[in-house]
């Protein structure tokens, strides 16, 4: 076997997508796997078919753009979301990183890597698409402040939804939740 470029994309031991306008160009075997799904299923398609809805596929969107916008990101973006597998529609962790090709223009042309956490973290609750990037977000560290700030939202709302995340993992603090989301 020729090793080439082509064939080191093939083969990556994480998903891999080469992307425009938010439309999956070109994916390698891993992504299709990790999304249980066939390569056909994806190409041409919005990244919008990986996503547990479409308004969490907006707002991701949203940040990804504020992300690369702000000093000294050079184009690149990194978290954790929960995505979902297209065969079975199975809710999972992922953590997403990816560069813009432009970063005046972060959706033209990217390159983006997916790598499934499921079996470091699982989802034993049913979480709502605000509890899941909230979640998310507490992984990171954030405050509420933060939070509130990144989701255009109040930070006393983030706080509603920490209490009810909380209550859903019978976690007594921040750092007890913060702790069963990442051993779930």
């Amino acid at each position: 076997m020729t090793l080439d470029y082509r064939t080191a994309f093939e083969m990556a031991p994480i998903g891999l997508v080469l992307s425009r306008k938010r439309l999956i160009v070109d994916c390698n075997r891993q992504l299709v796997a990790m999304f249980g799904t066939v390569r056909e299923r994806l190409i041409g398609q919005s990244f919008e078919v990986l996503y547990p809805s479409q308004a969490e596929f907006e707002r991701t969107g949203e940040r990804i753009v504020a992300s690369l916008d702000a000093v000294g990101s050079e184009g690149y973006y990194a978290d954790d979301r929960v995505m979902r597998r297209v065969g079975s529609g199975q809710m999972f962790w992922c953590h997403v990183s990816g560069r813009a090709l432009d970063p005046t223009d972060p959706h033209a042309e990217g390159i983006w890597s997916f790598e499934d956490l499921s079996a470091k973290r699982r989802l034993k609750v049913e979480l709502t698409a605000r509890e899941r990037e909230i979640a998310a977000l507490l992984i990171e560290g954030q405050t509420s402040k933060l939070i509130g700030k990144r989701l255009a939202i109040s930070p006393r709302t983030v706080d509603i939804y920490r209490a009810r995340l909380m209550k859903k993992y019978a976690a007594a603090t921040t750092p007890e939740l913060v702790n069963k989301l990442l051993s779930a």
